[in-house]
């Protein structure tokens, strides 16, 4: 693969025109293809195997319409105090509300709206209502003038004095990520400019990352719609792909100014850096992919296509990096040449063999090789200490409750709430697959069960052989009390009584992700094992290096959970509603962050493995690992964790939560784990470490990620016939 590899680098350097033209191409089509393809809608979600899926597939059959993905509003609204809604004033305010929803701006889009005086849908107490408003479109399709419509309905009833707040999904937006995303991009420039010293050099890298991932989110959105891909695929996309795309050019480009402080010529250099550094990016995006497309095992199909999204992204920042990363560098001529004395971080760009003084990287190594078991114990005992709060994990899918109490939506969902109970704002709706006689049988069942606190009679179809009864619980939704409840009524039902509703949606969500999570394990790590054990020829390595990812990914859960659900520091982080973690987070993070942290694993002890394959031995090879790939590493670390952070901001709560539990597991994998745990285990394990079955050595196949075929290769190249077979390497 190196000597291949080699050949690509070397080959995209002398044709840098022409690579750059195809990239640049590749980016104005998909660009095109964004621009004239339709708004990405909010993404349909299906749960398949679950109770409650089957009964949505079952009211889809039996009442059309009724269970289609229109988007729904409430408008809920409060009396002063001492006033009613069924007063004659308050009550011709809500029927302006009503008329102005059915004949204003917006109209056309609106399939239904409901008196709540006619639809019942006042409390008890007379001092809320709420309208409830159907559209044909989704949440994220409604036209900007039909949204507006929305907001601004109840406008003439606040200036009579009522409480006017709307909920729903209607009012749904594109998540917006603020201006953080911008500063962990300009964090990340300032941390490639001290690496490299260099502008030119420290530009490269944020250059051919913006390609890669104007590529890859320019074909997300332009197929979006065809795919029916949600609306946060591309922000997550983004976040992954700007990552990983800064952190591999930044490798190329720093094996490339170390070949070429070693004096090599520049397309000499160019080839050198992409066999060799080339290779561990190869491998390290593989690990990556197989991380995202494995979140197919779940069988959740929005879960699988931002996977398989994401993994494209990470595809086409590797590519980059093999290709367009060294045809930039053909441009930039000697601008990224090491900056000599200048350069403070980068080996001060001295010539080989210059005596050097020992860097930062060097030093560190030492001093764990010095104190292994201190450091190791540190390590752990530090991470598990972390990682407690993970054991009072709760998981739930957000809604309007989990907003910030700031929010129209939040209003909403608390005034329900206050007016016709804590259940009402989570509804679970039970179909029955037969005749009234059951239906009736069904309902009066239910009403006798402890917990529930109104059950609807029930609504028959045309045909007479299904029915639907509307159940409100005396709990909150993502209450215990709620879910035993819904659990009560599936055990007391047959296979013809199905309970769904987005409640119960969230119970099966939750329960799937848990059903999932250990064979997504097995099977991520098991396959990252073997594709481990090909590239340093060990058992022992692959093996630690997956323990300390799941202590890493352990100890980030516990700090999303101290952070999210808890409440802790929440104000420094922009948490203002603290609530249940969201399902689909753990084994997100899980395949995120494995992928992420065996890049750090492959492009660390790969300089290791290739000095001890050299004749070092095990402690110094680990010294030598440190000294080229410690600095380079910790930048990455730096810029990776700066670019998630970034996202810390965003509006939508699953984005945030998502961009601090990915930022905090990069500091623990990179700083904890690879930089202190990864040389404590090597220091204590000596030779055994790159131990492998001399059975196991014949059968795996030898990718040679640390270059040696190539070296080979190179230096049978300088012999008598050298030049002859220079022209055939490079031009094969």
């Amino acid at each position: 693969m190196a000597t291949f590899l080699y050949r690509l680098g070397r080959g995209a350097f002398r044709r840098r025109g022409l690579v750059a033209l195809l990239w640049v191409a590749l980016l104005f089509a998909a660009g095109f293809g964004a621009a004239s393809a339709a708004a990405p809608t909010s993404g349909s979600f299906s749960i398949p195997g679950t109770e409650a899926q089957k009964a949505f597939d079952l009211l889809d059959k039996r009442f059309p319409g009724m269970a289609a993905d229109g988007a729904t509003a409430r408008i809920v609204i409060k009396a002063p105090e001492g006033a009613k809604v069924t007063d004659p004033g308050p009550k011709a305010e809500v029927q302006k509300i009503v008329s102005g929803l059915k004949a204003g701006p917006g109209a056309a889009e609106i399939s239904s709206v409901a008196d709540p005086y006619e639809a019942r849908a006042v409390s008890q107490d007379g001092s809320t209502a709420y309208i409830s408003a159907k559209y044909n479109v989704s949440g994220m399709e409604l036209k900007d003038a039909t949204r507006d419509a929305l907001k601004d309905s109840g406008e003439g009833a606040e200036a009579a004095g009522l409480n006017v707040q709307i909920g729903g999904d209607a009012l749904m937006a594109a998540p917006e990520t603020g201006s953080g995303e911008i500063i962990g991009i300009a964090v990340a420039a300032i941390v490639l400019v001290i690496t490299f010293g260099s502008l030119i050099a420290a530009g490269l890298p944020l250059l051919t990352a913006l390609i890669g991932v104007g590529i890859g989110v320019s074909s997300i959105t332009a197929l979006a719609n065809v795919l029916d891909l949600g609306n946060t695929t591309a922000t997550l996309a983004t976040m992954i792909g700007l990552a990983v795309g800064i952190d591999y050019a930044l490798f190329i480009v720093s094996r490339y100014r170390a070949e070429l402080a070693e004096g090599r010529e520049r397309d000499e250099a160019a080839g050198r850096a992409v066999g060799t550094a080339g290779s561990a990016v190869v491998f390290a995006g593989l690990t990556v992919v197989i991380a995202l497309v494995g979140l197919a095992v779940v069988n959740i199909p929005m879960l699988t296509k931002m996977g398989f999204a994401a993994a494209g992204t990470v595809v086409i920042a590797v590519l980059v990096a093999l290709t367009l990363v060294p045809a930039i560098l053909a441009f930039a001529g000697k601008k990224v040449l090491p900056a000599g004395e200048k350069s403070r971080l980068f080996g001060k760009g001295k010539p080989a063999g210059a005596e050097k003084k020992a860097n930062g990287g060097t030093r560190w190594a030492r001093f764990v090789l010095r104190r292994p078991v201190m450091v190791l114990l540190a390590g752990v005992i530090g991470l598990g200490i972390i990682a407690i709060p993970a054991s009072k994990l709760e998981m739930g899918l957000p809604d309007d409750g989990a907003q910030p109490v700031s929010t129209t939506q939040r209003q909403a969902y608390d005034l329900l709430s206050d007016g016709f109970g804590p259940g009402f704002n989570g509804p679970l709706m039970v179909v029955v697959d037969g005749d009234k006689a059951l239906a009736d049988k069904t309902a009066d069942r239910i009403k006798g069960l402890d917990g529930v606190v109104a059950v609807t009679p029930p609504t028959l179809n045309e045909a007479g052989d299904a029915a639907v009864i509307t159940v409100i619980p005396k709990d909150r939704p993502s209450s215990t009390h709620t879910e035993e409840l819904v659990h009560e009524i599936r055990d007391g039902s047959g296979d013809d009584v199905l309970v769904t509703g987005a409640t119960a949606m969230n119970i099966d969500f939750s329960q799937k992700m848990n059903d999932a999570l250990l064979p997504y394990l097995a099977l991520v790590v098991g396959l990252a094992f073997l594709l481990l054990m090909l590239v340093f020829r060990s058992i022992l390595v692959p093996l630690k290096a997956a323990l300390g990812f799941l202590l890493s990914v352990v100890a980030a859960l516990g700090a999303v959970v101290a952070v999210f659900q808890w409440g802790w520091l929440g104000s420094v982080f922009g948490v203002e509603q603290t609530g249940p973690i969201m399902s689909m987070m753990p084994i997100f993070m899980v395949g995120v962050v494995f992928g992420l942290a065996m890049d750090y694993e492959v492009f660390l002890v790969t300089r290791m493995r290739e000095a001890y394959v050299h004749g070092e031995r095990p402690g110094q090879a680990v010294v030598t690992g440190f000294q080229y790939s410690a600095r380079v590493v910790v930048a990455a670390a730096v810029i990776m964790i700066a670019v998630f952070a970034g996202f810390i901001g965003a509006s939508e709560q699953m984005v945030k939560m998502i961009g601090f539990g990915l930022a905090v597991a990069v500091f623990f994998d990179a700083f904890v784990v690879r930089m202190a745990i990864v040389p404590a285990v090597l220091a204590l394990l000596g030779h055994k470490a790159w131990w492998l079955p001399k059975w196991l050595d014949r059968l795996l196949p030898n990718v040679d990620v640390e270059g040696e075929s190539l070296r080979k290769h190179l230096e049978s190249a300088q012999s008598p016939e050298g030049p002859d077979k220079d022209r055939e390497l490079v031009n094969a």
